[in-house]
């Protein structure tokens, strides 16, 4: 049986096990209900359960256009996780059973999930096979795997701008150790052959940036814009940087006259608009 490595509460937000007895905490939404909303994309405000996978190939830290500083907003998540657990394609799919209720979706999230795609692979077959939900995956675009592509509904690719290089200055800032040349983390996350396979193979993808600076839209457009090929222009989507409310508050102005100059697609981020920055919601 497959396994992989989840993070934190794993499969969330639940009030089921897999055995389907009920679990004696309350979800970090507060509410003894199962399942949140999609914040983000698409198909923000729809009801969803999240999975949320171990380990990521990318280290993200922003820099404000005030000069401030801004981690990816699940760090803990990211290369060596400390509450990391390996868990069964079965318990998992057996978990979203008990708890999915009147949802019919759900988001395999990161992490990088792709970095697991042996695994990622087995458990969007069993979700599909048994449970027939619409899958989201969430990547940052820098693996593709062709199989996959058949069980999954929809690909949430956020392409990584340089902003997102975790120089020495930003890691000194965060007081967190190297993990490799600010070129290297420049060039992994630049996959453009991976991101042409999910435009011409994908059920539905969305390329969601992240920004917080006016020469963001120079770098989308030159360095993946003009260089992709048959994408869709409504597939394209700004999300303004922060993982607090305060930090989205100031990024919000600049990335909504980015898409009005561009006519590229603003997302919001309701989850942190309701729940604030929170883990496991």
């Amino acid at each position: 049986m497959e396994k992989l490595m989840l993070v934190g509460e794993g499969v969330f937000p639940i009030v089921m096990d897999a055995k389907g007895n009920a679990i004696a905490e309350v979800p970090a939404t507060g509410w003894n209900l199962s399942g949140t909303v999609q914040g983000e994309g698409k198909l923000a405000g729809t009801p969803s359960l999240f999975i949320r996978l171990a380990t990521c190939n990318l280290r993200c830290i922003w820099q404000m256009d005030d000069g401030s500083f801004c981690r990816c907003d699940t760090a803990y998540a990211s290369f060596h996780p400390d509450d990391k657990k390996a868990w069964t394609v079965e318990e998992i799919v057996k978990v979203v059973k008990h708890n999915i209720g009147a949802m019919q979706h759900v988001v395999i999230t990161g992490g990088e999930p792709l970095l697991q795609k042996k695994g990622v692979l087995a458990l969007c077959k069993s979700i599909k096979e048994e449970l027939n939900l619409h899958i989201t995956i969430e990547t940052n675009g820098t693996i593709f795997d062709q199989e996959l592509t058949q069980f999954v509904d929809l690909f949430s690719i956020s392409p990584k701008l340089s902003n997102s290089v975790p120089s020495a200055q930003k890691l000194k800032f965060y007081n967190e150790a190297e993990t490799g040349s600010s070129r290297f983390h420049h060039e992994v996350r630049r996959n453009l052959n991976a991101l042409q396979s999910y435009i011409d193979t994908a059920q539905d993808l969305q390329l969601k940036f992240v920004v917080a600076k006016q020469s963001d839209a120079d770098e989308i457009t030159k360095d993946y814009l003009k260089v992709l090929q048959r994408y869709n222009k409504n597939d394209i989507m700004l999300m303004p940087l922060g993982a607090t409310q305060h930090e989205i508050t100031k990024s919000n102005p600049i990335v909504l006259q980015m898409c009005l100059q561009n006519g590229w697609k603003y997302t919001p981020r309701i989850h942190i608009d309701i729940f604030g920055s929170k883990q496991g919601v």
